[in-house]
């Protein structure tokens, strides 16, 4: 006993303070120094005063001398036990803190983990130490990898929701103080995890997402033609049996619906019941469609709808601008726009031509005031140009010849089809060299006052040159195909008519108005002739009056067909590619025709397949053809059908776009196999949700 306490006390003696106590323990030797120096001063002054003085100092730093040995030893024991009990407190503190946490090995191992924790794994835990087993995400491969990193991330586990932290935290020396537990030299760290429940507060957020309220429209696309084609008694009923269908349908998803016109509505729905339009498919519709009091035309519908996290404002600006999207496409459908894209539904049915020219003329007249003060006019269609696209440029730079201004038309590669039609121009003395220009000669004249026409095409990577649209302020836009996501969004003037057959026939409008009397010469007239014929089939798709009418002006301006029909016949090689193709093909889910062409060795074997399309549709029970080319590097598709189905969205699915009964794509490689594949699965795909 006698050793312990003297081995108590020698340890004592080389116990030593640190820090801010350390300092504050020396605060009497420096008071009393300072005492001693306030004593010579007055000892100076008054010698009885300052020997009375001395004796005061002398017993207060005897005094604090005594105390400062004898209470050294008892603030290192109070130390001591204070650290004891304040480890105990942590501890306890750790082991129940209401959120789970648990320190892990290096490689996902639970070597520690409090009451929380235990709560969450259950018994489970007992059965495998090792985290990822009871939740997969937190495995070793997310773990951070250095000392300050966070990693956070959302795990579930039996029907909870978790926000997961884990961090790193370096133990450096571990090895040297810990026996019971060796970790490897270069692993001395561990993994803490932390896990915070946010399953209630992640469902009020989703509650209060679905009760937001989000603005649409929807508009009656063919109005004054369904209410002609009734007798004028019948006129008010077929309206309100419209209204009725349109109000029962808002009314089931617990909606508002608000007549702002005689054919457009306004509408307000929460946002929960957005996916119950969705499953539903937009089945509005097809309703609408089945009111029949004695119109010969039925009625369709276009839905716009806005969904906008940003404010109310914003969702009722995203429901125009579906709107628009859904008119501009053809009508007959419903578009949803929000901040992650747009989808569509619908729009199946091809929709019905109007007779009026009130638009075309409009669009006419501004585009008169484009052309006549602008320079510099650069025409230009879509890659890989083919007749409608051609004739369509060649009718814009007569329309821009009789405003007295030239045109240069953008063309990079003439493909064999075209070549006989181009080489007229190449060889007629009456037209200047510079007409057809390549992409870098035409990026060297343009600048900010130039004019850019794209015609029969809307999107932007499809044009000849896109760097144009990027250089030039004023764009035009005239086109026949159905409006995708990715259109020319800064064009200025738009003029897409989705029920027009082909660019050739609305350019052919234009010209009528832009001008008073405009001549147009022979074999211009040919060919925008021959882009009408092209992309009509000669004449049996897609087809409407304003067609014959276009094709009679052009007919009366000199269109010359004979020599329109010898420009465009096969050679033998082309026709026998055609021959192959058609014999490669097979009938898919009894109802699809798909053929492939590999190996043709022609110049343009995606015309061929295109023609091969139509072609294939003359087969009893086909609904669509679709006939996939290899050509520089890429897979193209043509496909075609007759009015069952509507190709384009098949094609949009697959990266492309189009008209309803004229569409196409590309793949980025030459694997025939795998682009079958991705078609095929796309069509069981499309089938299988009622989307065909």
């Amino acid at each position: 006993m006698e050793k312990k306490k003297k081995a108590m006390k020698k340890t004592n003696k080389k116990v030593r303070l640190k820090g801010q106590l350390r300092m504050y323990m020396q605060w009497p030797v420096v008071m009393a120094v300072l005492l001693i120096a306030m004593n010579i001063w007055v000892y100076r002054i008054d010698r009885k005063a300052g020997i009375l003085l001395l004796l005061f100092v002398g017993i207060y730093i005897v005094a604090t001398g005594i105390l400062y040995f004898y209470s050294k030893s008892l603030i290192v024991k109070d130390l001591v036990e204070f650290a004891a009990q304040y480890g105990v407190v942590q501890n306890t503190l750790l082991r129940e803190l209401a959120v789970p946490y648990a320190i892990l090995l290096e490689d996902g191992k639970i070597v520690w983990k409090n009451s929380q924790f235990d709560q969450v794994l259950g018994e489970r835990a007992l059965m495998d130490p090792y985290l990822s087993k009871h939740m997969p995400e937190l495995n070793q491969s997310i773990f951070p990898k250095e000392e300050h990193d966070v990693v956070e991330m959302d795990v579930y586990y039996e029907d909870r929701e978790y926000k997961a932290e884990l961090r790193r935290v370096s133990v450096e020396g571990f090895n040297e103080t810990e026996k019971l537990l060796e970790l490897p030299a270069e692993k001395e760290y561990f993994v803490a995890v932390y896990l915070q429940d946010v399953t209630e507060l992640n469902h009020y957020i989703k509650e209060n997402e679905e009760q937001r309220l989000v603005a649409g429209l929807i508009y009656i696309d063919n109005y004054d033609e369904v209410i002609t084609s009734v007798e004028e008694v019948r006129q008010s009923l077929l309206v309100a049996l419209v209204d009725r269908k349109i109000n029962q349908y808002i009314a089931k998803v617990d909606g508002i619906v608000k007549k702002i016109e005689t054919d457009k509505y306004f509408i307000v729905i929460k946002r929960q019941y957005f996916k119950v339009l969705e499953e539903d498919k937009f089945s509005l519709l097809e309703d609408v469609k089945s009111i029949n009091i004695g119109n010969s035309i039925s009625t369709t519908l276009s839905i716009g709808l806005g969904l906008s996290p940003e404010g109310y404002s914003q969702s009722n600006n995203y429901a125009r601008v579906a709107i628009d999207l859904a008119l501009a496409r053809g009508g007959d459908q419903a578009v949803i726009k929000d901040n992650r894209g747009i989808t569509y539904f619908g729009g199946k049915r091809e929709q019905t031509s109007k007779n009026t020219r009130v638009k075309a003329r409009v669009k006419a007249e501004a585009l008169r005031e484009f052309i006549t003060v602008k320079d510099t006019i650069f025409v230009m269609g879509h890659k890989f140009m083919d007749a409608d696209s051609f004739g369509a440029a060649i009718g814009i730079c007569r329309a821009a010849i009789a405003l007295g201004k030239r045109g240069h038309i953008i063309i990079n590669e003439v493909s064999a089809s075209l070549r006989p039609l181009y080489n007229l121009y190449i060889e007629a003395s009456s037209y200047p060299d510079d007409l057809f220009l390549t992409s870098a000669q035409a990026i060297d004249m343009a600048d900010e006052n130039s004019l850019v026409i794209v015609v029969d095409t809307n999107r932007p990577k499809m044009t000849e040159c896109e760097e144009l649209l990027h250089i030039a302020k004023t764009i035009v836009v005239l086109d026949h195909h159905r409006q995708s996501s990715d259109n020319i969004d800064s064009a200025l003037l738009s003029y897409i008519e989705p029920y027009a057959s082909s660019a050739c026939e609305m350019v052919a409008e234009v010209l009528q108005y832009i001008v008073d009397d405009v001549k147009i010469p022979s074999m211009e007239a040919s060919s925008m002739y021959a882009g009408i014929m092209i992309d009509t089939n000669n004449f049996v798709s897609r087809t409407g009056v304003r067609t014959f009418e276009a094709a009679a002006f052009l007919r009366r301006s000199g269109a010359d067909i004979t020599q329109v029909r010898k420009m465009f016949r096969d050679d033998i090689e082309a026709y026998r590619a055609k021959a192959a193709i058609i014999s490669s093909a097979e009938v898919y889910q009894d109802k699809f025709a798909i053929a492939r062409g590999e190996n043709l060795h022609i110049e343009s074997p995606t015309i061929v397949g295109a023609q091969a399309a139509n072609e294939l549709l003359d087969i009893s029970q086909i609904k669509a053809s679709f006939v996939l080319t290899e050509y520089n590097g890429r897979i193209y598709i043509s496909a075609r059908s007759i009015d069952e189905v509507n190709v384009q969205i098949i094609m949009e699915k697959l990266g492309g776009g189009g008209h309803m009964n004229a569409s196409g794509a590309q793949f980025d490689h030459t694997d025939m196999r795998r682009a079958m594949a991705s078609l095929k699965f796309v069509l069981d795909d499309m089938l299988k949700k009622g989307d065909i």
